[in-house]
């Protein structure tokens, strides 16, 4: 079995990898891991996760993968059984820790690597802690769907709407609203500078 075209959504080429990961090829469980772990991360990090418990709970579910593949009957179901897996090992650490951290509000890291006057850094600083503070108000769903569909490149709403349970033709509209609802939010405060 080959893998699909680039532009094929992440649950086929989930299945498709995993698929030929249990006929025995070894690489397909990285191509598996590669394409399905940015997503995880982001599902980890919306159950309220601090980098690193996210980071240890991906891995965690990487390894359930490979004790339960051959539990896993169809290969289509294993973007779904990840996400489901990761959201659970995330709560599993969240009461184990007994603490809540819902957003990493370090700085965000510029694109220009230059160094920057520090005027500029400190208001960009600034401005990064403030969307933060924005975001984490929004409601735990909409945090879920803009961490996924802010990764870059073309969402894919098909994987995003079954590992969520919804109704594919709800993201779009979800993801309207959530970002509406954080611009208002951003607009309403008299901090905010958008220059």
């Amino acid at each position: 079995m080959t893998m699909p075209d680039v532009e094929a959504s992440l649950t086929t080429r989930a299945a498709v990898a995993f698929a030929e990961y249990r006929d025995g090829d070894l690489q397909a469980l990285h191509r598996l891991v590669t394409a399905v772990t940015p997503v995880l991360w982001h599902v980890a990090r919306s159950c309220g996760l601090s980098p690193q418990n996210a980071e240890d709970t991906v891995q965690t579910t990487w390894l359930r993968l490979v004790e339960h593949a051959s539990g896993i009957d169809a290969p289509q179901a294993v973007l779904g059984w990840l996400c489901t897996t990761t959201k659970r090992e995330a709560w599993r650490v969240q009461r184990i820790a007994r603490t809540v951290d819902p957003v990493d509000t370090t700085e965000l890291e510029p694109d220009d690597p230059t160094p920057h006057d520090p005027a500029h850094v400190a208001a960009m600083n600034d401005e990064a802690r403030r969307l933060w503070e924005h975001f984490v108000t929004l409601s735990p769903k909409c945090q879920q769907i803009l961490r996924v569909v802010c990764m870059g490149g073309a969402p894919d709403y098909a994987g995003l709407a079954e590992a969520m349970g919804v109704p594919m033709g709800s993201i779009g509209p979800t993801r309207g609203r959530c970002l509406a609802t954080l611009r208002r939010a951003l607009l309403d405060d008299p901090n905010w500078s958008l220059t």
